[in-house]
């Protein structure tokens, strides 16, 4: 069904940002292998988190809502992981598969995945093989795609492993192995992703040692045979779903949007940094912590934009956010270049592929590079009055719905049913600003 975003004046407004997704993953993932109980409050409540819990509780742990966002899990303990009677069907989350395939090699259990069309085109031997080479067995084909079997093991064996790309799910995969591996598990990273893992496998009560190379990279250690234990928590608030509200705010000729217990943490910046280079003029404000992660309420008002070359430096940290980022270089004076993000040919969709037909059938100029693209910027609002091809992208699908509050023309959308895996309350909370979304 087709949504159109149409233009409006003013966006303004408080918002509580919802909870970030990849610490509600790690929650779920880290309290079903821990002894005793844990709680947490915040939780994203989104289809991808959800699937993490159900295939948690297939394998053996107890996940029970009490509220909105507040969940109990009861972990399985010093008992281990068992296998699932049934397919566990990941849906449209690489994370929560990529986490999982991790977690379940060091178990002696057998497991069938599955995930939507989506899911099923992504590759997976980026994960895949460093878990080969600590013991892992899988019925995955050549080109390592869903659906398959994994087969994991007690006599796991721990490596040291330098991932290729740049990427928190392969080095969080491998060091979830290393828990149950023998030995200690070595991930060296060229450039620092996201680090949740390591913030919450420490408040889990998991030791792990940090190393920075002279030319560098980065080293993260952990022992094999740990064992983590409940612990109750605070979901901080997503930075990647709070920046389409920021965006919102910054596009809007009257905007003043406030985004609330934001978390703050340098591996997720990327996208804030950026935008302050555009000229956005963010106002933050301290809130404390949740989760061992530094809280803050982000402020956006009205600003006029200049194009710039985004520093490959934040581009790990900024991963998920181009697609918004793109809007604003749309609206913006000048080029804005991205380069050094390869990594988003293998998101949810080919993302670089999917910003240049969002921002082109809107009458954008934009070229596509292998690596990246390159925005000529419209110096104010760009015509719009195109039909989106969402291509099972939430991104995307959020991303032109914002540009449709403040574009010349109204913009559409083929499809918003994905939003619902990252960010659930996106509508309401775009509508409670003041934004013209109809279906």
């Amino acid at each position: 069904m087709v949504w159109t975003s149409h233009p409006v004046k003013r966006l303004a407004g408080a918002i509580r940002a919802p909870g970030d997704k990849s610490c509600s993953h790690r929650a779920l993932i880290f309290g079903g292998l821990a002894e005793g109980e844990s709680r947490f409050t915040g939780l994203l409540e989104g289809d991808d988190v959800l699937r993490t819990g159900q295939a948690m509780q297939a394998m053996g742990a107890t996940v029970t809502r009490t509220g909105p966002g507040a969940w109990e899990v009861t972990g399985v303990g010093a008992k281990g992981l068992s296998s699932p009677k049934n397919v566990l069907d990941f849906g449209n989350s690489g994370t929560g598969s990529r986490l999982l395939m991790g977690v379940m090699a060091g178990y002696d259990l057998t497991a069938s995945l599955t995930g939507d069309a989506s899911l099923c085109s992504r590759p997976m031997n980026r994960v895949l093989n460093p878990l080969r080479q600590m013991g892992l067995k899988d019925t995955a084909g050549p080109d390592g795609k869903l659906p398959f079997t994994l087969t994991g093991s007690k006599s796991l064996k721990a490596i040291r492993y330098a991932p290729p790309q740049a990427s928190a799910q392969v080095k969080s995969a491998v060091l979830l192995a290393g828990l149950n591996a023998e030995g200690e598990t070595v991930v060296v990273e060229a450039k620092a992703t996201r680090d949740h893992t390591e913030r919450m496998l420490q408040g889990f009560g998991a030791a792990l040692s940090f190393k920075t190379e002279p030319g560098g990279a980065h080293e993260i250690g952990l022992k094999g045979g740990q064992r983590l234990y409940g612990l109750e928590a605070a979901i901080p608030g997503d930075p990647s779903s709070a920046a389409f509200l920021i965006a919102a705010g910054i596009l809007s000729p009257q905007g003043d949007v406030t985004v609330e217990n934001v978390m703050s943490n340098p591996t997720r910046s990327g996208f804030y940094d950026a935008v302050d280079l555009m000229g956005a003029g963010l106002g933050a404000e301290e809130r404390g912590e949740a989760a061992g992660e530094r809280l803050i309420d982000l402020h956006a008002g009205y600003a006029g934009l200049k194009g710039i070359a985004v520093p490959e430096r934040l581009v790990a940290s900024m991963i998920d956010e181009f697609p918004i980022l793109a809007v604003l270089a749309a609206f913006a004076n000048g080029e804005t270049r991205v380069t050094g993000a390869e990594e988003l040919r293998v998101k949810e969709s080919d993302r670089i592929g999917a910003v240049v037909a969002m921002l082109r059938v809107n009458g954008v100029e934009v070229e596509e590079t292998e690596d990246g693209f390159t925005v000529q910027g419209c110096g104010g609002p760009p015509p719009g009055g195109g039909l989106v091809e969402t291509r099972h992208d939430h991104r995307i699908a959020m991303s032109a719905l914002v540009m449709g509050t403040a574009s010349q023309n109204p913009v559409s959308v083929d499809d918003i049913s994905m939003i619902d895996t990252s960010y659930p309350e996106f509508m309401s909370h775009m509508a409670t600003l003041g934004a013209d979304i109809r279906g």
